[in-house]
């Protein structure tokens, strides 16, 4: 059995943004591969922290080329991820020659999830292809709100009816599974509600959330879904009356834990957004979100950008560690779900 130290299991508690659409063995990215032992990538189309119209994405050839070089880095256990919902989500563009997906809300008014799966299966086909193999996606939001600045006006969500929303998103995660795609649900405990975005700053639900929301969570948990689930960057005093669910035990352990019963990844949204970012350190929130329980920790580096950014958080958890502010008994709690969660894209691609 192979021993990996604290360290390299703290570096696979990251999922990590980077520049660049080809790599060599000295950029940023590769070092944080083959020496703090990172656990994932996120790729995007455009880096804003730089004003970049290109980033990791420029051409089907190109990103599997990129991904090819990622997992060799790697020796194939990187988890590299997109954001690729469909509609306006969508790292992987017509633009680039990648082909176009509807949005969630016009795949759930046609009333029939054969066409979420169809799209599904056309979206979790090219992701295959081009070795990217974990999708930060569907969303299961209920459109509570449809003038919510980042849920509804982006028609994110397939429909304000859970059961609606359950039955296109059920269809999206078993099309992705068959091409052996992994898949997140988010935005825990709901973001459809919000008048606010999560990017731009605070947003607290306390007002306008309502427990229905969590019902697409908790029909998936109660039928055996042990992949991911993104954690949104929200406030709601019913839970916590201090931190945002992000930091929060209480919704993590005591809702998404020990209410609903879920047994797989705890993702966080970017870390990076000004909702953690305002109030926070972006170091200390990592500490905060993993003594909270999240597992895996996405730094998008794309709002703002540091090439150095899982040195200087691996740094910080060291010290948390020495500290008392983490035990190491959490650390190896996360990691075990995260490598469990791997084995689940292996045994998708066996074809056993």
């Amino acid at each position: 059995m192979t021993h990996h130290s604290i360290k390299e299991k703290i570096g696979q508690l990251f999922m990590i943004g980077f520049e660049g659409a080809t790599l060599s063995k000295n950029d940023p990215v590769a070092v944080d591969i083959v020496k703090r032992n990172l656990g994932g990538v996120v790729l995007f189309d455009t880096l804003l922290a730089k004003k970049s119209a290109t980033n990791n994405i420029i051409s089907p050839a190109q990103v599997a080329d990129l991904t090819s070089t990622l997992q060799d880095l790697a020796a194939g256990n990187l988890l590299i991820a997109v954001d690729q919902e469909g509609g306006k989500v969508a790292r992987l563009k017509e633009l680039h020659g990648f082909p176009a997906t509807p949005d969630a809300e016009t795949l759930g008014w046609t009333g029939d999830s054969w066409d979420t799966t169809r799209c599904s299966h056309q979206v979790a086909k090219m992701l295959s292809s081009l070795g990217i193999n974990f999708n930060l996606a569907p969303v299961v939001d209920l459109n509570v709100y449809r003038k919510n600045p980042i849920i509804g006006a982006y028609k994110r969500s397939f429909s304000s009816d859970p059961d609606v929303v359950f039955e296109n998103t059920a269809a999206w995660i078993k099309a992705h599974s068959r091409e052996g795609i992994l898949s997140c649900l988010k935005h825990f405990p709901g973001h459809g509600s919000s008048r606010n975005d999560s990017h731009l700053g605070f947003v607290d639900i306390s007002t306008t959330w309502n427990e229905i929301e969590l019902q697409p969570y908790r029909d998936f948990i109660a039928g055996g879904y042990k992949e991911a689930i993104m954690v949104g960057h929200l406030f709601n005093s019913r839970f916590d009356k201090s931190h945002p669910a992000t930091l929060s035990y209480a919704t993590l352990n005591g809702i998404l834990r020990r209410q609903l019963g879920h047994k797989g990844v705890i993702v966080s949204d970017d870390m990076q957004m000004r909702a953690i970012t305002d109030r926070y350190g972006l170091a200390d929130s990592c500490c905060r979100a993993i003594s909270a329980g999240v597992d895996l920790l996405i730094i998008g580096n794309n709002l703002c950008y540091d090439p150095h950014i899982l040195e200087k958080a691996q740094a910080e958890i060291l010290r948390a560690l020495t500290d008392g502010k983490l035990t190491e008994e959490r650390i190896e709690e996360a990691w075990s779900r995260i490598q469990h969660f791997k084995l689940l894209r292996k045994k998708k691609n066996d074809p056993k």
